[in-house]
């Protein structure tokens, strides 16, 4: 059976890209074909007359096959707001979505799909980011910045997705805080609240090292 994870996160800006391309260096070197998957994207540049987003852009250059942008992204919007206003004339659908994953099922041993925003982000008049986990059946890996309200936000989030029906796979922490007072314990503090496992803890860079952030998720 071909797998696949949903990446979402705590909030916008936590680090949602940088952990599922870490994620598929990591699956690629244990021998798997990944694909990253990014349907929806809010604040895109126009790129030879496309709009094309950065996130997306970087997804589709990690795949360990050729995969044409609008596969990688089929939902692209000029405005950095959220998607059910950047997209009014042209709202997500959440079944086109499902048979684009579909596809690129087919094509690699794993597929993981990056969400927009935060777990309950609204996609369209009627449909959020759970529903797109739920719609594509994946189990969840939140990625959590460590920084002042993280644990508020980590266990929101959590208990969201257990309410939401999905099954949590795990966890990633992310120290986007260089100043972080006692970074550690609020690690471990979010590792007593919730019951799913810490997959890994990613250092403060100002820029990513693919590479070290593949090497930092925990051995199983």
């Amino acid at each position: 059976m071909t797998k696949g994870l949903f990446i979402t996160g705590t909030d916008t800006g936590v680090g949602k890209t940088w952990a599922t391309v870490a994620l598929m260096r990591h699956f690629k070197n244990q021998g798997h074909t990944v694909i990253g998957m990014k349907p929806i994207a809010s604040g895109c540049l126009e790129i030879d007359g496309k709009l094309r987003n950065e996130d997306a852009l970087l997804l589709q250059q990690n795949a360990s096959i050729p995969v044409q942008y609008e596969w990688v992204n089929p939902y692209a919007y000029r405005m950095p707001v959220s998607p059910h206003l950047a997209g009014a004339e042209h709202p997500p659908v959440l079944d086109d979505i499902r048979s684009i994953f579909q596809t690129l099922q087919q094509n690699a041993d794993i597929v993981l799909v990056e969400g927009v925003g935060g777990w309950r982000v609204p996609l369209n008049a009627g449909s959020d980011v759970s529903d797109l986990a739920r719609v594509l059946g994946l189990p969840v890996v939140m990625v959590v910045a460590i920084r002042l309200g993280c644990i508020n936000h980590a266990t929101l989030t959590y208990e969201s997705i257990v309410q939401s029906g999905q099954a949590c796979a795990g966890w990633i922490a992310v120290c986007s805080d260089p100043e972080m007072l006692m970074l550690e314990e609020n690690v471990v503090s979010i590792q007593s609240m919730i019951d799913a496992p810490l997959l890994g803890v990613f250092p403060f860079m100002s820029e990513p090292d693919f590479d070290e952030l593949s090497a930092a998720f925990v051995k199983t």
